[in-house]
């Protein structure tokens, strides 16, 4: 362990398995917005937001613009402490390494609890995909009425954790039937087990949905991770 660091790997440890998709979002109203017309990223809001979640003890270094699709996929330890966040107008976003499971915790989960309290009038919808020879998946929806579900599991086994409840969610956001299968997303069809959960997640964001175009840009920051999430993450990518 060093200094800046809780972590017992040194930094050029390959890591073992590898992210996804990893992002948590906090659309809070108007809804309706068109993410390409949102307003640029401001670094110094996507400062604030890179340290604030449960997972960063500090950020210790602005390591510049990258576009939302340069996720930071991490090969070595030294990559596990690189974040990328984002302040784009109102809508505010990150990917965190530490955000991914591999089925042992629930970190999304527990990040969406604490932006819920700080933001009761957004949808908070994160993404998560951890791939350890099998996926892991983590997806969560939460809007400001209440309605939530959060479903995290490996694709194609059970037991498939589901909380909350998807049909209140589906019917706050208005979505039929057609609109769902056009997704990918159908539980008629599909066991829990199989469905494409970040599929609704998407339909909750919508055209707001920041994370598929090269044009938007985050920051990258360098941080230092909390003790507990490098010991998540020590046990996820090394163990």
């Amino acid at each position: 362990m060093t200094p800046h660091s809780f972590w017992t790997s040194p930094p050029d440890r390959m890591v073992r398995g590898s992210m996804g998709h990893c992002n948590i979002t906090v659309l809070p109203p108007p809804f309706d917005v068109d993410a390409r017309a949102l307003p640029a990223n401001d670094p110094a809001g996507a400062a604030q937001f890179a340290a604030s979640p449960g997972t960063v003890d500090e950020v210790l270094e602005d390591l510049g613009p990258r576009s939302v699709l340069e996720v930071p996929y991490p090969r070595t330890r030294g990559d596990l402490d690189v974040v990328q966040a984002a302040a784009w107008g109102h809508v505010r976003g990150m990917c965190d390494p530490a955000l991914a499971d591999s089925g042992n915790d629930t970190p999304l989960l527990g990040e969406a609890r604490a932006l819920r309290e700080r933001f009761p009038d957004a949808r908070i919808v994160g993404r998560v995909h951890f791939d350890a020879g099998a996926d892991h998946t983590e997806d969560i929806v939460w809007l400001p009425d209440g309605a939530m579900f959060h479903a995290s599991g490996w694709l194609g086994d059970e037991p498939f954790e589901i909380d909350g409840d998807p049909d209140a969610v589906i019917a706050a956001l208005g979505l039929t039937g057609e609109m769902l299968r056009d997704a990918g997303f159908d539980l008629e069809e599909d066991e829990p087990h199989e469905a494409q959960w970040s599929a609704l997640a998407a339909l909750a964001l919508g055209d707001a949905d920041p994370w598929g175009w090269p044009d938007l840009q985050t920051s990258a920051f360098r941080v230092r991770h909390t003790a507990s999430a490098v010991r998540a993450m020590e046990g996820r990518y090394f163990g």
